[in-house]
């Protein structure tokens, strides 16, 4: 990723993900700004730099790197979009869903993709926006109960209020694109 398509997504993040408005975020907390990573991952020149940028961050963990996912729905575009960059970078790195709950016919699976990943597989979670890094934990250890090996998270932006201690403090390894302050300087 070149520092034109840094700043590219930056502005696509900027325009499509951030508003000021109050909402309640999925850690319960009420804020008074908002960042909808979907909507920059699912524009066409968002999705592709989000590829090109959670590889080039994925790059930096101790690999090797069988594969990248996270809980669905914020997960699945980046996984996606991350798979294939890793493709056209000539590794082999495969997408994974974490579903919410178990699927409710078939093979009661929780992880889609799971024939690309023997059990060992070394992981990267994905996530499109941490705050508090709960949910970023939940999918690292709904990884590791199906067997896999979880190496970092790698998030879109970073909101800087605490999901880096939490992950950290949990002996995991926290990697953001973006931080809020990077995007909106405050």
């Amino acid at each position: 990723m070149t520092d034109a398509e840094r700043n590219e997504l930056m502005q696509i993040v900027r325009e499509l993900s951030y508003e000021e408005r109050e909402v309640t975020l999925a850690s319960g907390r009420k804020s008074n700004f908002y960042f909808d990573g979907k909507q920059t991952c699912l524009h066409a020149k968002g999705g592709l730099l989000v590829g090109k940028a959670f590889w080039k961050e994925v790059k930096q963990l101790p690999g090797p790197i069988h594969g990248v996912g996270g809980l669905t729905l914020g997960a699945d575009p980046i996984a996606t979009a991350t798979s294939i960059a890793a493709a056209l970078d000539g590794a082999a790195v495969h997408a994974f869903i974490i579903r919410k709950e178990p699927k409710g016919h078939g093979t009661g699976q929780w992880l889609e993709g799971r024939k690309n990943l023997p059990n060992g597989s070394r992981v990267v979670i994905v996530e499109d926006v941490t705050t508090t890094g709960d949910s970023s934990m939940k999918a690292a250890e709904r990884a590791r109960m199906e067997g896999l090996e979880v190496v970092g998270i790698v998030t879109l932006v970073d909101r800087e209020e605490g999901a880096r201690e939490n992950i950290e403090g949990q002996g995991q390894v926290l990697r953001s694109v973006f931080t809020r302050t990077q995007v909106v300087g405050k």
